[in-house]
């Protein structure tokens, strides 16, 4: 008896052990911390191990960020128990900066990409962490404010390499107008390029201290040169770029033919007019004269003396309104796109123009995920959008904003943007909400052949690097029209047709075998 007494004691011991041990969390694998984002409710023995986070971003470091970062630490102190160490990088020298980075094996953690970056070379090169397992495990709220859709076309060779960023399944692309000179001129409101360019020829002869057109001309910013921003609004055909060379016009699509078309083959008449009419508006002194040595564009818009700029977005930046009104009084500016808003009009891969990844060199990728899946609670994506409300902005329903002041601007794009807890500026006019809202439903979009198509830059690696170092050379100085067409486009011809080519032979090839399977 007594030894079945022991025994039963010894099993009894035995059990209560195993469920201490059973209830304890393995130190390298963290348990996701619950949906209360202030964390006031949670239990000292949940608290993580503190950590900082490396978040590399582009663009200028907003003035009050670190008031915001402040807030949001102090709202993961008792759960994600994360510090947040923001590296901001110029967005002319993104490219380089973040690809040497990446290159040292440079400890970070969450770092912003793009296809129109070196998204695809990253992932072919294997930088870049795979995300399933860690959104399964740490990401349930990000991947709830993202459609399955959404997922499924911004994957990298089949996987889902980074976190898509976005509020719409089509980018806005804007001309930012100064409405108050237009009016001045007894100018109607601009339906057409063709207007635009007019008011701009206006601009040139009554106002001598104003630059009637301005665009970009640093090489990390190809697509939003003067003639090559128009592919984004023309029609017939439709040209879209290709998933090989980012930014570039060089290789595109048209007619959504599965296709790759290459302008060193035969020149497109469409795009050499873009060309073309851009070195008219260089010489006849339209195009700010200094624009391939322009890196802070953002600064000139608001300093007032710009007539016409282009934006990637559709509507007008509070930033950018605030500050020309306040450097000209009277000024103000409008939002004009020639984008269409009709059911079908407009090809789309459903692709996102912006990604955050977590390097594989990070030591903190369970964290990171549980970051980015903190950022997509309501409040905390208000905050880190929007900055303190009541300070920075004020919540206009659940869906709008209006900005206060400019310490801190409109500023989720880069790192937690989603379509779900996004807010539009209760500031824009109604086409430009009109635009949004068309543009969030993926039924009145035409989606491109290509959805769900991934290009494996691998095999043509080194070409493709070559090119862009030749393509950095002429590429922005011939679609903002500074040298004569000809020339520059023969000199581009002549150093990069043959990388070019064989880019072009190796995404036909990976294109081919993707339809195949389709079908």
């Amino acid at each position: 008896m007594k030894t079945k007494r022991l025994m039963a004691l010894m099993a009894a011991m035995l059990l209560l052990l195993a469920g201490i041990i059973g209830c304890s969390s393995k130190p390298d694998e963290p348990a996701p911390p619950s949906g209360n984002s202030n964390g006031d409710k949670e239990s000292a023995s949940e608290k993580l191990d503190p950590v900082t986070l490396k978040i590399v971003l582009p663009g200028d470091r907003p003035a009050d960020m670190d008031v915001i970062i402040k807030e949001a630490e102090r709202r993961m102190a008792d759960t994600l128990n994360v510090k947040l160490d923001l590296v901001f990088v110029p967005w002319s020298d993104l490219a380089q900066k973040t690809q040497v980075m990446l290159a040292s094996g440079e400890s970070v953690d969450l770092i912003f990409d793009a296809p129109w970056l070196h998204m695809e070379q990253m992932v072919s090169s294997g930088y870049y962490e795979p995300l399933e397992e860690l959104l399964d495990k740490y990401g349930q709220d990000a991947l709830k404010v993202r459609s399955q859709q959404m997922f499924d076309a911004n994957k990298f060779q089949g996987q889902v390499y980074a976190l898509p960023l976005g509020n719409t399944h089509l980018a806005g692309r804007t001309y930012l107008v100064r409405k108050d000179l237009r009016e001045k001129y007894g100018l109607p409101p601009i339906k057409t390029y063709d207007e635009l360019i007019q008011f701009a020829y206006k601009v040139k002869e009554n106002e001598k201290d104003v630059i009637p057109l301005l665009a970009y001309g640093q090489p990390g910013q190809k697509d939003v040169s003067w003639g090559a921003f128009r592919a984004f609004m023309e029609y017939d055909p439709q040209i879209l770029r290709s998933d090989a060379l980012g930014q570039s016009l060089v290789l595109y699509y048209k007619n959504n033919d599965g296709k790759v078309y290459n302008l060193f083959d035969e020149m497109e008449p469409r795009i050499w007019s873009w060309i073309e009419e851009a070195r008219k508006l260089y010489t006849d002194g339209l195009i700010h004269p200094d624009i391939l040595a322009l890196k802070d564009v953002n600064s000139v818009i608001e300093s007032g003396k710009v007539a016409v700029a282009i934006y990637n977005e559709f509507g007008v930046p509070t930033q950018f309104a605030t500050a020309v009104a306040r450097n000209v009084p009277g000024a103000e500016l409008e939002a004009v796109t020639f984008i269409k808003m009709e059911p079908g009009e407009n090809i789309t891969n459903f692709k996102q123009a912006n990604f955050q990844a977590i390097p594989k060199v990070s030591k903190n990728k369970e964290r990171a995920m549980m970051f980015l899946n903190w950022t997509a609670q309501k409040e905390n994506y208000d905050l880190l959008a929007y900055g303190i409300e009541g300070t920075h902005y004020k919540a206009v329903g659940d869906d709008q904003y209006e900005q206060i002041g400019s310490s801190y601007s409109y500023f989720p794009y880069a790192w937690i943007w989603n379509p779900t807890t996004d807010r539009l500026n209760a500031g824009f006019d109604e086409e430009t909400i009109a635009h949004y809202q068309f543009n969030k439903d993926g039924d009145k979009l035409t989606s491109s052949i290509l959805t769900g198509f991934s290009f494996d830059p691998g095999p043509v690696m080194n070409e493709i690097s070559l090119y862009n170092a030749v393509e950095d050379k002429y590429y922005n100085a011939l679609f903002d029209g500074v040298f004569d067409p000809t020339e520059q486009w023969n000199k581009l011809k002549a150093e990069g047709e043959g990388y070019v080519k064989k880019i072009q032979a190796e995404l036909q090839k990976q294109i081919d075998a993707f339809l195949a399977a389709k079908n």
